[in-house]
């Protein structure tokens, strides 16, 4: 008898195949980032998966995204003293899943929970915006892609950020969103 556990692992490999392993990240080389200072390994299988705003300017085309992701990669690494842009991978208004860290590379997106977490960030302020379907699509596919490559387990817990940290992330209007989600806990 297979149990629950490995049958929801084999159902997310399978519907990866299907409809999820075709979605398209824009490499941090395609949008023209800075490489790392350094890195550190993240491990695969991780517990948790975070979700984020940036809270800073909106986007709605790739190149005022591109902008936006440019001047937030300057600001962790020129001001903060970062390794690097602080999450994972980033969503912009437009829909398009950007490359941050990547996959595997240890996060600065939540402290204390960066080294069991992949980081996940909606560009803008969802305090203001609302998260388009174009956005929560690529948000639920890039999960759904993590947990086929075994970067998240099949029994991830989401998080809004402010459930690990004090702070608004990932804004009031993204965190009810983000609440209807089928691993998201309380």
């Amino acid at each position: 008898m297979v149990s629950y556990k490995t049958l929801v692992g084999l159902l997310a490999v399978l519907f990866c195949a299907q409809a999820v392993c075709g979605i398209t990240i824009i490499s941090k080389s395609e949008w023209g980032g800075r490489a790392a200072t350094s890195k550190s390994n993240l491990a695969n299988g991780l517990a948790y998966a975070v979700i984020h705003h940036t809270a800073d300017v909106y986007c709605t085309t790739k190149s005022a995204c591109i902008t936006n992701l440019k001047s937030m990669q300057n600001y962790h690494m020129n001001t903060l003293g970062w390794a690097d842009i602080g999450y994972n991978f980033l969503i912009g208004g437009d829909g398009n899943i950007y490359e941050g860290r990547g996959w595997n590379v240890l996060g600065a997106h939540a402290t204390n929970w960066n080294s069991k977490s992949i980081g996940i960030s909606f560009m803008g302020n969802y305090n203001n915006n609302k998260p388009t379907a174009a956005q929560i699509s690529a948000a639920k596919s890039l999960l759904s892609y993590a947990v086929s490559k075994g970067q998240i387990s099949s029994s991830y817990i989401l998080y809004g950020h402010r459930q690990v940290g004090s702070t608004e992330c990932p804004g009031t209007n993204l965190y009810n969103e983000i609440k209807t989600w089928a691993n998201w806990r309380a």
